[in-house]
């Protein structure tokens, strides 16, 4: 045990039972965020100061069992056995409460002090469900406190238990599950055989694995090749296990689970009492309409299509006020600053290339709301529902819908959240659909070109962009499983909550999250790329000559013949149109240019020019980099003043961005292989061959069917 004023405390419990919100009014802003060792599972960390105490609090992933299958439940099982926190404080849903007793039970043999949060008492009670604590604690020899994590009712509370064990002043599991004679007889042995080995015993506690190897888990016999009479364990097992299987009937796992159910319901029976009981409740009202055959499906639709329309409609205008607010500071730095490379790197290259990604914040905000509130109210299961059975006729898990709505948000947690799923099938297939679901990172594309040529349709537009990508997708799957990931996808199993209010304070937590993601991402990588392309458009640097600019004019003369005599109006224009060609010339001179100009006729069948092949070769490194190159491709070395065009504006304006080359490039922006980061994250869950088989499959779909559309839109269009 580690010293006693740093305590380390393990938050677990089921999924849905509450625990993150309790973890959040327990540590507040005081967390961070990281990888356990080995794997990219996400692990919550916070620490709370009270008086000379300092708590250390790790968030465990959501289990039902120590018998581990899926990598959150091995992540969460290990840490356990190997980490040995002082105290597991078990965060249980009082609405359910016999079921989520059974994971308490298995953590009270591992011998580690439990305090069990009886989490959503409000609920319990709305529901006629009364609860005596002080009664289910004498009872289970755990201490158990009352608590709703988003009122932050019952923390202090909660932590001086904690303190009560910590000081040796709770005796804690002091009882334990009696399994019945015919069981204890066989554990008993087998506890002795592997309390054999102090050092081992040390390490797995005997009673705990002996319970785990009667029931056969897998992970139970790896474990016991550390120990020096192994094999004599094994047999003794296998021999037990295969007895009271004979005896009862039954497996013996399934024996051993019901004997568990069993000391569950005689310990609640005096301390849980139904008082009254609503016939139907409001959830099963919701799931009458939600979760009807016919509507889910629809409903889920119309759900999402109702979403992106809001936040286009709400981000209007605060999108513009960003956009004005860039302009101006572009313009007041321009007047103030001498016209030197300093100027031009921070107008050009940070605020046309930081500012471009910057000005869609308000989309990413209001998307991530919705997205939380859908999370928070309990709809995200109602989702995976909804689309189990069209989802199987294709291929693909009915879990698999988790990671694919993250997708709208970020396909690194997206990818992540594929953890979940234990066919490993399953997530492999998951894995490599998901980045087809437009990130936030996507979104500031698709709505820049939508906006500028399609500004009447543009909500329309992006939709169509993000179905696509749904659509392309399940198409995907349909051949991928009939292909290189053969088999059945597993059965969808999985209990729906009931639907929760949201908090205010909750879903604003998930929205800072991940918005401050985005704005990091601007701050440091987007703004170093940023900082790179303003080098390569800059240098070689390019001035006209004398000759060369009188030959400009004499274009401009032989266009715009001038009949009346001078005029002041003509004049500007001359200038304008010289100073655009010197422009356009320096660019195409530029580094970037020969780059652009050298790949363009990779990208010409698709209809990009060189500008948009530089920016589309940049998206591969990370998607809000195409907005940043554009910037500065379509605004660099152009003098900003009252009547200087916005990016959208610029681009509208440019001969070649057509609204079919606009569309084709959405299209190839939606399809290619995602950001670096999202790579990395898909080699640390599916490995090297099948990352690379993901990038190799999208960039070749990405050219194929982008190359596809231009060429049969071209026609029709001519």
């Amino acid at each position: 045990m580690t010293a006693v004023n740093n305590i380390k405390i393990a938050l677990a419990g089921n999924p849905n039972s509450g625990k993150t919100t309790l973890f959040n009014a327990l540590t507040g802003a005081h967390r961070k965020v990281g990888n356990y060792p080995g794997v990219t599972v996400e692990k919550l960390e916070g620490v709370v100061q009270r008086g000379d105490r300092r708590y250390h609090f790790v968030d465990l992933p959501g289990i039902y069992s120590l018998t581990a299958y899926s990598i959150d439940e091995v992540v969460t099982r290990d840490f356990i056995i190997n980490e040995k926190p002082d105290v597991i404080v078990d965060v249980m849903d009082s609405t359910n409460l016999e079921r989520n007793l059974y994971l308490c039970l298995q953590f009270q043999e591992l011998r580690i002090p439990v305090v069990g949060a009886l989490n959503m008492t409000d609920e319990a009670e709305a529901k006629g469900i009364r609860i005596d604590e002080q009664s289910l604690a004498a009872s289970l020899g755990i201490p158990m406190v009352k608590t709703v994590g988003p009122k932050g009712m019952g923390m202090e509370v909660l932590l001086d238990r904690v303190d009560k064990i910590i000081d040796g002043k709770t005796e804690n599991g002091v009882h334990m599950v009696n399994y019945g004679s015919e069981i204890e007889d066989k554990l008993e042995p087998l506890q002795k055989l592997i309390a054999g080995d102090a050092v081992f015993a040390e390490r797995y506690p005997p009673r705990w694995l002996a319970v785990k190897l009667l029931e056969k888990d897998t992970a139970a016999f790896k474990q016991l090749e550390g120990h020096k009479n192994a094999a004599r364990i094994v047999d003794a097992a296998q021999e037990s296990a295969l007895w009271i299987g004979k005896h009862f009937g039954r497996d013996a796992e399934i024996v051993i689970s019901e004997q568990r159910y069993g000391y569950i319901r005689g310990a609640t029976r005096e301390s849980v009492k139904i008082v009254k009981q609503s016939d139907f409740s409001l959830t099963e009202r919701i799931d009458r309409v939600i979760m009807n055959g016919l509507l889910a499906l629809p409903i889920f639709i119309l759900i999402l299509w109702g979403i992106f329309q809001i936040t286009f409609a709400v981000s209007e205008y605060p999108m513009a006020w960003l956009e004005a607010f860039f302009s101006f500071l572009s313009e007041s730095l321009t007047n103030v600053l001498p016209d030197n490379l300093f100027r031009s790197l921070l107008v050009d290259g940070v605020i046309g290339g930081v500012g471009g990604v910057l000005s869609f914040v308000p989309q990413v905000v209001i998307l991530f709301f919705f997205l939380s509130i859908l999370e928070d109210v309990g709809y995200m299961a109602r989702a995976a529902f909804a689309t189990d059975k069209f989802l199987h006729s294709i291929g693909l898990h009915g879990q698999s819908v988790f990671p694919m709505m993250l997708g709208f948000g970020c396909s690194v947690p997206a990818i992540m959240a594929s953890r979940t799923l234990k066919n490993p099938r399953d997530r492999i297939l998951t894995v490599l659909l998901t980045p087809f679901m437009s990130c936030g990172a996507k979104l500031p594309v698709h709505v820049l070109l939508a906006a500028a040529l399609f500004s009447e349709n543009q909500a329309n537009m992006v939709i169509l962009i993000y179905a696509i990508g749904v659509v392309l997708a399940l198409i995907s799957a349909f051949i991928l499983r009939r292909t290189v990931l053969k088999g059945d996808p597993t059965p969808f199993v999985m209990e729906l909550p009931p639907y929760r209010a949201p908090t205010l304070r909750g879903v604003l937590w998930h929205v800072w999250e991940k918005t401050w993601f985005y704005i990091k991402k601007a701050g440091t990588i987007i703004l170093a790329i940023s900082i790179i392309i303003w080098v390569i458009t800059t240098f070689p640097r390019y001035e006209a000559s004398d000759a060369e600019r009188e030959g400009f004019a004499a274009t401009f003369y032989a266009e715009n013949p001038l009949t009346d005599g001078g005029d002041e109006e003509y004049e500007e224009m001359l200038s304008q149109y010289v100073e655009t060609v010197e422009v356009q010339l320096a660019l195409e001179n530029s580094f970037a240019g020969k780059l652009g100009h050298f790949i363009e006729p990779i990208f010409r069948p698709l209809g990009f020019d060189w500008k948009l092949a530089t920016a589309g070769i940049t998206g591969f490194a990370a998607k809000e980099v195409i907005v940043s190159t554009l910037g500065i491709l379509y605004r660099v070395g152009a003098e900003e003043d009252e009547e200087s065009e916005g990016l959208r504006e610029s681009i509208a304006s440019d001969p070649n961005m057509t609204p079919l080359v606009a569309f084709v490039f959405m299209l190839f922006v939606l399809i290619i292989p995602p950001c670096i980061a999202a790579l990395g994250t898909m080699k640390a869950e599916i490995g090297l061959k099948w990352t690379a088989f993901q990038i190799t499959f999208t960039t070749i779909l990405g050219w194929s069917l982008s190359a596809i559309v231009f060429q049969i839109g071209s026609l029709l269009i001519h």
